[in-house]
């Protein structure tokens, strides 16, 4: 999600079955981050609020820097996925007023554990208002590829988890490295924001850092600070 891939690096496929204590739920280790995660019947809906993850249709999130602009809508609209009825979450970008990136990006939900997986990403890369390419688009259950954690329901200081398992087009993974942010942006100050670090095997010397805040969600990306915020409706 928002880090290109620029090289492919063989991963260990060792698997431990086991289960996480106190942020997942059963889940498969590859390496040393939470790889796959075993789930109930049913158990994933497409609409819900997690403390650092908000899936209601309407509420939108615009982060600003260095001449671009990120805009986060829940549309509202579904994708059946993978056999999971998720939430299309769009990403715009722009830079210098220019259309740069539009990705829908699917979610869903946990009722138990209020758990946020990512399904996936349609994604549109611009040159000149044309679309170039599709880099970075994946779908869990197509072609090897399943579905990550985005964001845990309960967080546990220094927890590790993927983000994407799409072999050689994404690998984001995730570790959080503090609870106890204070960030500064246009939209106001944010106290106990999440500080999570995001690499991937497949772009080695590459790390991101966001910042996640209560009831909020993302605050920064890198340069992008938070500006606006517009709150959705609950569906009903």
């Amino acid at each position: 999600m928002r880090m290109r891939k620029v090289l492919w690096l063989a991963l260990p496929l060792i698997a431990v079955v086991g289960i996480a204590v106190g942020v997942l739920a059963a889940c498969v280790k590859s390496g040393d981050w939470t790889s796959a995660f075993l789930l109930e019947p049913n158990e994933l809906v497409s609409v819900g609020r997690n403390p650092y993850f908000i899936l209601e249709p309407g509420y939108t999130l615009v982060l600003e820097g260095e001449g671009a602009q990120l805009t986060i809508t829940v549309l509202n609209e579904t994708k059946k996925v993978d056999g999971v009825e998720t939430r299309v979450v769009e990403e715009r970008e722009t830079k210098g007023g220019k259309l740069t990136e539009v990705a829908r990006n699917y979610f869903a939900i946990s009722k138990r554990t209020n758990d946020v997986f990512y399904f996936g990403e349609d994604v549109d890369m611009y040159k000149d208002g044309k679309v170039v390419n599709h880099d970075g688009t994946w779908l869990s259950g197509v072609n090897g590829s399943k579905f990550g954690l985005m964001m845990p329901g309960r967080v546990l200081l220094h927890s590790r988890y993927y983000q994407e398992v799409a072999p050689k087009i994404a690998m984001d993974r995730a570790t959080i490295v503090s609870m106890t942010e204070t960030v500064k942006t246009p939209a106001g100050e944010f106290k106990n924001c999440l500080k999570i670090e995001e690499t991937s095997p497949l772009a080695r010397f590459t790390t991101e850092y966001k910042y996640y805040a209560p009831g909020i969600g993302m605050v920064s990306d890198g340069t992008m600070k938070l500006v606006k915020v517009v709150k959705g409706e609950p569906k009903k």
